[in-house]
């Protein structure tokens, strides 16, 4: 009976725990986002990132992105890429466009693990935004605009981070609402 009981309480405690392990890590595009998983593999299961994916793909980043680490991944969403020139994407995604395609997305990422804590941080330090430098070799500015984390790129365009804190295994993601873009 003692056995019974012990085995119970263990199994509460681990459906519990589960439950919290889940919770700390919100839901992106539909799918369950997992801190021991890496950035590839919690991606791929995201409905709202099939062109970040395919577009990683075709750059040849998935074994980077699959790597140590750790990383900062500002993923844009399927929207995000949608609101480029009609025809950009495709274009892109070609073998003799793979410069330009790699240069874009690695300026989403930034080296290191900047959850939303560290990013406010650095904002603080900043007096109101931080210069981020993206593994692309270019900067990112971070800053607070009523209560969300934007973004600003090296041509002046902006987005807006809508998920945050989706913890992998080798860093963190971001989720954002506009492809940013190097000079």
């Amino acid at each position: 009976m003692k056995k019974l009981i012990l085995s119970g309480i263990a199994i509460l405690t681990l459906a519990f725990t589960s439950q919290v392990f889940a919770q700390k890590n919100p839901m992106v595009g539909g799918a369950a986002m997992y801190a021991t998983k890496d950035i590839v593999d919690n991606a791929v299961n995201s409905k709202d990132h099939t062109t970040l994916v395919a577009a990683v793909k075709a750059a040849g980043l998935v074994e980077t992105l699959k790597g140590a680490g750790p990383f900062t991944v500002f993923a844009p969403t399927n929207e995000a890429f949608d609101k480029l020139p009609k025809g950009t994407v495709e274009t892109l995604v070609k073998p003799e466009n793979k410069a330009t395609l790699t240069k874009i997305l690695t300026y989403h990422v930034v080296a290191g693990k900047m959850d939303s804590k560290a990013i406010a941080k650095a904002i603080k330090k900043g007096n109101g935004k931080a210069e981020l430098t993206t593994v692309e070799g270019g900067k990112l500015w971070a800053y607070m605009e009523g209560g969300k984390l934007m973004l600003k790129d090296e041509k002046g365009g902006t987005s807006t981070v809508t998920i945050a804190d989706v913890y992998q295994k080798n860093g963190v993601i971001h989720v954002v609402d506009t492809v940013l873009m190097p000079k």
